[in-house]
């Protein structure tokens, strides 16, 4: 698995428990199991969940699945 499928992976599976649609930046970093701090790691690369809010604009709300915030993050993060 490449480091781009490693991330999303680790971000959706993180996000399992979640109640969906997540609405607002704020709900979806309390979504994850260790808030802001929750780090998705592939090789030599960690991506906080609090520094990957950032690649995020409000257009971007409501999240309807675990899958579009992993995807909608990668793909901000040029991975």
């Amino acid at each position: 698995m490449d480091v781009r499928e490693t991330i999303k992976s680790q971000i959706v599976t993180a996000l399992k428990d979640a109640q969906f649609p997540i609405a607002t930046p704020h709900l979806l970093i309390n979504a994850f199991p260790n808030g802001a701090e929750t780090t998705c790691v592939a090789g030599d690369l960690k991506v906080k969940a609090g520094d990957a809010g950032k690649l995020l604009t409000e257009e971007d709300f409501p999240f309807k699945s675990a899958e579009d915030v992993g995807e909608t993050i990668v793909s901000r993060a040029g991975l």
